[in-house]
């Protein structure tokens, strides 16, 4: 059975300890000082802790009586002693060697003029022995004795070492007192190692290269805002061993450890740091591992903890379950989790995990606050990378918010509402929120085609001269017609009410003529599109300009016949047939194929089409038949009276598929 000992010198190291203790395994842990004892009594209680250095021989005693097999080696960079003899001690008691290396820290500042290198404590000493001012001396009580080489050290040197009783002891004997001597606890924050060092009026701060955990960036830049120079003691050889995530990769493995993971998801808001609401700052602080697009991740650069470059949820989940030594997964999403965000599918295939989810600022928020407008009354979509039919959304709605993304789908936006008749709306695009070079342009959607608005666009889009009506009966006189037949108002609205369609339909439109019912049809389902499917090349450019006439940008115009038109079009929701050119029964049978639970509307005026659609309903499997004959008499003024003519009756049949029970729908599923 694996039996461990951790050599628990470091943050790193407790941290391990926890991570342990929280997995449910007990190991022997060695500190240096009753100190280190204490932390990790409160925090691991399961584990044995012994205080106390000791040397290789002690060290051999204590892994041979625990019947150790594995020894992890988390003590300081700079105690290359201890690691001498913990190294010693392994080869003796055959124990297994692991070493937790700290990360070498980044944005180290190598070219600046106020950053000079020494190679030990000592190098220094000699250089600072040449200057004048005062030395905040962050190198530790062990050897603080060193900088008492330096004239006046008493009233130029402040000495900052461990709030321990033997650390203030060992440098109140070296005469460092009194305001020269401050003992905390780090690892410390920028800014306050910023106030130490303006309360010290520091010239010169002198550090280790201790890496990220302990501190070393956040020293450095106190330093640059302090006005100090910065002496860096260089790292001691290059070690072999792990980084801390890869260190509990392997514990995990030979101890068959399988933490319980937690998956924070993470709104970024539009994507610069200052965007990040604190709550979401604290969560990726307390990360173990940061998951996401590359942009997201930028705004979490400063963070130490490891980054990962995915974003598609399949990829994620997969990374979490080869990773378990990542207790505490953070997954940042661009906006707000709940507005157009990848929160959504993630939830899906993070299902057996526990999740939270933080809130971010939205887009619209965001770029509404900019332009000083309520967005209570605004219709929210998007089109970034999905398909919307937005110029629909625009027509109807006073004020429309898009998530648009790249350039040329914003450029694409602005052609359309030209070409659909909306050149008067007048746009707001915001390129690149939030960041410096933040821009918001304003104007019609012809002033905007000149613009380079860049690819994270979104838009807001007013249109004072919306139309509000939801339902159908456009007057017959509006459609352009020519020579071409077209359903009439009153027998279009009955069959439009036969339909039953929602806002997101997919209507097949056979036999369409002028496009009267596939206009009215697009304008109800304006999140859904409607394939206008008519084999005359006259009547199919008629469709076209009705099309253009109505702003129906989610109408298609498909010029053949049917059934034979049907074969590469999505399944519909629904289908109205004005006209089968004799393929009544075909193009019956190909709809119930394709779309087992489609719901039907045909027109007949004569009654060998009526007789036929009769026979079909008796052969195919469909239910809810409803059949009504419908009559219309039409106005038409005589002089000074008005004469009633009437209209051909029009047969309006509907029917839904049957699907449970559809030999159609079974030769659907085996093609």
């Amino acid at each position: 059975m694996n039996r461990l000992l951790l050599f628990a010198g470091t943050t790193e190291g407790r941290e391990l300890a926890e991570f342990l203790a929280r997995s449910g395994i007990a190991c022997e842990i060695c500190v240096a000082t009753e100190y280190g004892e204490q932390l990790l009594e409160t925090v691991s209680p399961v584990h044995t802790v012994h205080a106390g250095r000791l040397t290789a021989e002690e060290m051999v005693r204590l892994m041979k009586e625990g019947k150790i097999t594995h020894v992890v080696d988390a003590t300081h960079p700079y105690a290359t002693e201890v690691t001498q003899n913990i190294r010693a001690a392994c080869e003796t008691a055959g124990c297994v060697y692991l070493r937790l290396l700290r990360e070498d820290s980044r944005g180290v500042p190598t070219r600046e003029p106020d950053c000079v290198f020494v190679d030990s404590v000592a190098a220094a000493v000699e250089y600072l022995s040449h200057t004048e001012g005062n030395i905040l001396a962050a190198t530790g009580s062990k050897e603080l004795g060193l900088y008492t080489r330096i004239p006046d050290y008493q009233e130029r040197v402040f000495a900052r070492v461990l709030s321990t009783a033997e650390a203030v002891c060992a440098a109140a004997a070296l005469g460092f007192q009194g305001k020269q001597l401050i003992s905390m606890q780090g690892p410390f924050g920028e800014e306050l190692n910023y106030a130490l060092l303006r309360q010290v009026d520091a010239r010169y701060l002198v550090t280790k290269e201790s890496g990220q955990v302990g501190g070393f960036p956040e020293k450095a830049r106190a330093a640059r805002r302090a006005g100090a120079r910065l002496v860096v003691v260089g790292r001691p050889r290059q070690e072999e061993g792990y980084a801390a995530p890869e260190l509990r990769r392997k514990l995990c493995e030979l101890w068959k450890i399988a933490p319980r993971q937690t998956v924070s998801l993470i709104g970024i808001g539009m994507g610069a740091a200052d965007n990040l609401t604190i709550e979401a700052r604290r969560a990726c602080e307390e990360a173990d591992v940061l998951i996401g697009a590359e942009r997201m991740l930028e705004a979490v650069r400063d963070l130490p903890t490891p980054k990962v470059a995915r974003y598609l949820p399949e990829e994620i989940r997969a990374y979490l379950e080869a990773h378990p030594e990542y207790e505490r997964a953070a997954v940042l999403l661009s906006g707000d989790v709940g507005f157009y965000s990848g929160a959504k599918k993630l939830l899906e295939h993070l299902e057996n995990y526990p999740v939270r989810l933080y809130c971010g600022i939205s887009s619209v928020a965001y770029l509404c606050a900019k332009l000083r407008c309520p967005w209570e009354d605004v219709f929210l979509t998007s089109v970034h990378g999905r398909s919307q039919n937005l110029v629909g959304a625009v027509r109807a709605h006073e004020k429309v918010f898009a998530l648009v993304g790249r350039q040329e789908s914003f450029h694409q936006l602005c052609r359309e509402l030209l070409e659909y008749g909306l050149g008067h709306a007048r746009l707001h695009v915001g390129c690149r929120l939030s960041y410096a070079d933040e821009r918001i342009l304003s104007g019609s959607p012809e002033e905007l085609l000149r613009e380079e608005p860049g690819d994270l666009t979104a838009v807001l889009i007013e249109n004072p001269k919306a139309d509000a009506v939801v339902t159908h009966g456009i007057a017959d006189e509006a459609f352009l017609r020519g020579e071409v037949p077209m359903t009439k108002s009153e027998v279009r609205s009955i069959s439009l009410s036969r339909l039953r369609l929602t806002k997101d339909s997919i209507v097949y439109d056979v036999g369409a003529g002028t496009g009267s019912v596939s206009v009215e049809a697009a304008l109800q389902a304006w999140a859904g599109k409607v394939y206008a499917i008519e084999k005359k090349p006259e009547a199919a450019k008629l469709i076209l300009q009705n099309s253009r006439r109505f702003g129906t940008a989610n109408l298609s115009v498909i010029e053949g016949t049917a059934p034979q038109a049907f074969a590469d079009l999505p399944a519909p929701t629904h289908a109205f047939i004005g006209g089968s050119s004799g393929n009544l029964r075909e193009i019956l049978k190909t709809l119930l194929r394709k779309a087992p639970g489609v719901r039907v509307v045909v027109n007949a005026i004569t009654l060998e089409t009526v007789a036929e659609t009769l026979e079909c309903l008796r052969e195919l499997p469909v239910r809810q038949e409803d059949i009504a004959v419908v009559s219309v008499g039409k106005a038409k003024q005589a002089g000074g009276l008005h004469l009633m003519m009437g209209q051909n009756p029009v047969y309006v049949i509907s029917f839904v598929g049957r699907a449970e029970d559809s030999e159609l729908h079974s030769e659907a599923r085996e093609v």
